[in-house]
Order: C-alpha cells, then sequence, then structure tokens
C-alpha cells in the first residue's frame, strides 16, 4: 500500500519553514529560498524511511497548485544580471586581441592520446599531399 506524506512550506522572512509528516512521525527544517526548501523536503522523506513507494503531497498555504506554482516560478526565473557592456569599435587593447584570435584549447575528454599526437608529421597536410603523390609518380 502506498502511504502518503505531506511536505507543507511556510515562507517566514526570507527563509522557508518546511515540515514532513508521514508514517506516524514529523520532521522540521529551514532553508533560505523555496528551491532549497524543496530539496531539503526530499531529504527528510529520505529520513522518515518507508519502503520507497511513498507519494510526497507539497503544500503551500494547504495548497498543492500554490506550491507548484510558485516552485517553477523560481525554477524558471532568470537571475537578475548587470547589462552588459559593449566597448565601442577599436577599444580592445592588442593584447586581448591576439588573446582572442587563438583557438581554444580542447577539452580533455576531446584530446587525442599524447602517443597519437606525438605520431603526427611536422609536415603541412598539403606538402604531405604533394610528397604522397611523388612517391606514386
Amino acid at each position: 500500500m502506498v502511504e502518503a506524506i505531506t511536505a507543507t512550506y511556510i515562507q517566514e522572512d526570507a527563509d522557508w519553514a518546511i515540515t514532513v509528516s508521514g508514517l506516524g512521525k514529523e520532521l522540521t527544517a529551514r532553508a533560505p529560498g523555496i528551491i532549497a526548501a524543496r530539496d531539503r523536503a526530499d531529504q527528510l522523506v529520505e529520513e522518515l524511511g518507508g519502503d520507497g513507494k511513498t507519494t510526497v503531497v507539497h503544500l503551500l498555504n494547504g495548497s498543492a497548485f500554490e506550491f507548484t506554482q510558485a516552485y517553477m516560478t523560481a525554477r524558471l526565473t532568470l537571475p537578475k544580471l548587470p547589462p552588459l557592456e559593449v566597448p565601442p569599435p577599436g577599444s580592445v587593447p592588442k593584447q586581448q586581441k591576439a588573446a582572442s584570435d587563438k583557438k581554444p584549447a580542447l577539452p580533455p575528454s576531446k584530446q587525442l592520446p599524447k602517443a597519437v599526437e606525438e605520431s603526427k608529421p611536422a609536415t603541412e597536410p598539403a606538402a604531405a599531399e604533394k610528397t604522397t603523390e611523388q612517391a606514386r609518380a
């Protein structure tokens, strides 16, 4: 049989108070935001135990809809960033220009093994093709 667990959220200033009750137990905690509160509620549900077939109902002001609305708004809201400042053309120092002209380094997962890099010929690809064509002739 599935046992329902209730997670109740109450906003107190900037923090959230969480009460998780079910399986004859009740646990409480606090968190700095609704996203952190939801994560903390999951931890409290794990502490309650159970056989793994639990259903958790998250409530804000007694409503699962209000909790879902507040949680999804927090998850999908972009943080406020200062506006991007673009320097006027020609104001970038030469050092920054030289650094931006270089190719970015490949991440370690995309780099070839050292043995393969060492076995590569040092000649240009076009020069290697000419050498191959001359050898065929």
